[in-house]
This record gives C-alpha cells, structure tokens and sequence, in this order.
C-alpha cells in the first residue's frame, strides 16, 4: 500500500469517528437512518370522489423545501393516483401528514390498496436547479374505507 493510500485511509476513517453521524450521511449524499416517514393503515374516499391519506414523518433538517408525497394504486389498476402533498418540518420532531386530492368518483374503490408516502426536498444544485433528496420512502398495504 503506498503513502498516499495509507493518508486517504487514515483520513477517511478519522472522518468517520470525529464528525457526528448525521454530518457524515448529508457528506456521503445519504439521508440520516432517523428520517422517516409511515402510512396509516387505513386511508378514506368520499363518496364525491375525494381520497385521503395519512401518517407520519421526521426529518432532521433540510436545506431547500421538503414535501411529503404521497400516490395509491389498486390491484386491479397499473395507474397510479398522486394524492396532494403536504409541506414538512424537519425538527427531529415527529409529526403527522394528511395529504387530500379529488378524483373522478369511482376512480378507486373501497378495499385493499397500495400506497407509497416519499418524504423528498428540493436541494439547491449546480446551476441553480432544484435537485431531489429522498429523506424517506415508504409502501405499504392499506384499506380505503368509505367516509
């Protein structure tokens, strides 16, 4: 091993023990393994067509606005429904989301459902551009319920 590589070793691994493990993840591009963001079990449709879904998050901080987003799909449909999104606080706190969008009556149904919940920021970029961070992501089986 020569010189060099023993140095950027030494230095990586003196990285890795002396900065806090939340600085080290937003270094390496990662979200912190803390953030989350859940879904709750049971999402409501109304009958003029409106879908609710709901749950929680937590992020720990952000540096450009942070969304929680949310789409559902049925089995029987390979469509997926985008379903509102809800501006995030990223405090370390935990804190509910409740995101609400109408849609055709009859688009879903009540029953068995799948949703994914993504808890994204928009980063300032290179030129400008807003760039995607992914702070947390999530799919889970539900039930739609009438309301």
């Amino acid at each position: 091993m020569s010189l060099r590589q023993v140095i950027g070793a030494a230095t990586g691994a003196a990285f890795l023990l002396l900065v806090p493990p939340a600085v080290a993840a937003s270094a390496a591009g990662l979200s912190d393994p803390y953030e989350t963001v859940t879904v709750d079990s049971t999402g409501h449709l109304a009958t003029d067509g409106t879908i609710t879904l709901s749950g929680t998050y937590r992020c720990l901080t952000g540096t450009g606005p942070v969304l929680v987003s949310s789409s559902v799909w049925q089995r029987d449909s390979t469509a997926r429904q985008g379903i509102g999104g809800t501006s995030a606080v990223c405090d370390g706190a935990a804190h509910r989301w409740n995101n609400s969008e109408k849609r055709e009556p009859g688009t879903l149904r009540p029953g068995a459902a799948h949703v994914e919940a993504t808890l994204m920021e928009l980063s300032p970029g290179a030129g400008g551009l807003p760039l995607p961070k992914f702070h947390a992501v999530r799919q889970q089986d539900i039930t739609l319920m009438e309301s």
